[in-house]
């Protein structure tokens, strides 16, 4: 069956706990190509022993792609559809483009680190006003899950994948909001591989050709170096290689690096329990309306819904981290235990269409759903990039 709105209006208003959806991929170089994982502190990987749910055997795995990742690739295909033009969601937008910047960029709710409640927002303005002391930034102060409704209409993705309001008035006790949909992928039977790396220079610059100095003067039509006959002067960065100026062949060196995997699965949970537990009292109510809350759940259902099968779209993780699906995605209903989950369909139109269905019962329900709101960077926010701008441009000058 397709998924469609009925199925998750009736899901949302009953008792089943979640929506699942679990892909097998393999790499796009075929069965036991290798790939590379994401590395944590100290350049390592994520490994670890689970036990195989068909099996009971314990396995070793390798994370691929984290919880924290998959939630930025799903915000980030979402905004992708927005920039389309096939998504209409509520968006905080701040603009990096004033003259005195070395370089303009773009935040949006949908790129920050802790979405309406990061630090790039609360230090912008809106209408003139520092953005938590205007009416909108204000109802970031009262948000609550039992008063979602002004964050509902103004950054609902902070609802579905998780915020806390930790740099806010009221500090630690900020609002704070669990993920209702949680995404990671995993690589079964890892076994690490070898990696190499090695340069051979088209000029065949050797090492015997140096030193290199650093240049006495700057000058737009000479290296930031220099050869000189004397010995005199200062030796271009540690000792003068010609390496130091990226000139002159690598070395080849091996060392750990990389897994080959018999397959990868990407598992996405979508909490309808967690999305029960959110309410939205209209018009400052003492408490919320049943009819009011089944639109708000529905239209947050149909949201993870839609990140959690757009994201799917896109297997290429990172360098040497490209999946391909071997199976189509299938969503399973959780909902009586015992029983044989519902299965459903449901691509990226579909998605998209349940989508907007549910944002207009919500509408017609009262609640809020805003457009697109820009922000402006506080001065004081413009010279501190300016300034980190500027040294992060000499820093790249020094290690040339």
């Amino acid at each position: 069956m397709r998924i469609d709105l009925e199925t998750l209006r009736e899901a949302v208003g009953g008792t089943a706990a979640a929506f699942r959806c679990a892909t097998d991929y393999q790499p796009a170089g075929g069965p036991g190509d290798k790939v590379f994982p994401s590395t944590y502190e100290g350049g390592t990987y994520a490994t670890e022993e689970r036990i195989d749910p068909d099996s009971g055997e314990i396995r070793q795995c390798v994370l691929l792609d984290s919880v924290q990742s998959q939630a930025n690739r799903m915000e980030l295909a979402l905004l992708e559809e927005y920039r389309n033009g096939r998504l209409e969601l509520p968006l905080l937008v701040t603009r990096f483009d004033q003259p005195e910047l070395l370089k303009k960029f773009t935040v949006t709710s949908l790129e920050a680190p802790h979405r309406i409640a990061d630090a790039i927002f609360r230090d912008s303005l809106l209408d003139g006003k520092i953005f938590r002391k205007s009416e909108k930034g204000t109802i970031l102060d009262n948000a609550e899950v039992r008063n979602s409704t002004g964050l509902f209409g103004l950054c609902p993705t902070a609802l579905l994948f998780g915020m806390w309001d930790s740099t806010g008035p009221r500090g630690g006790l900020g609002a704070k909001f669990q993920r209702a949909v949680v995404s990671e992928i995993i690589g079964y039977d890892a076994v690490e591989g070898k990696r190499t790396s090695s340069r051979v220079d088209p000029a065949q610059i050797r090492l015997g050709a140096g030193p290199l100095y650093e240049s006495e003067s700057e000058s737009d039509d000479k290296p930031h170096w220099t050869l000189q006959k004397n010995g005199r002067g200062k030796k271009l960065g540690k000792d003068g290689k010609p390496s130091e100026a990226i000139h002159g062949n690598v070395t080849p060196s091996i060392e750990d690096g990389g897994f080959t995997i018999s397959k990868a699965t990407q598992t996405t949970v979508l909490s309808l329990s967690a999305l029960r537990r959110l309410r939205f009292p209209l018009n400052s109510a003492a408490d919320s309306m049943r009819d009011v809350d089944l639109a708000a759940r529905t239209a947050l259902a149909a949201l993870g819904i839609a990140a959690g099968s757009l994201a799917r779209n896109d297997g290429d993780l990172r360098s040497r981290c490209q999946l391909f699906a071997t199976q189509a995605s299938v969503w399973e209903l959780l909902d009586r235990p015992g029983e044989t989950p519902k299965q459903f369909e449901c691509d990226s139109e579909t998605a998209l269409s349940v989508f907007t269905e549910a944002i207009s019962e919500a509408r017609d329900a009262g609640l809020p759903w805003e457009g697109e709101i820009e922000l402006t960077p506080s001065p004081e926010l413009i010279e501190l990039v300016r300034r980190s701008q500027e040294l992060a441009s000499a820093s790249a000058e020094e290690d040339a």
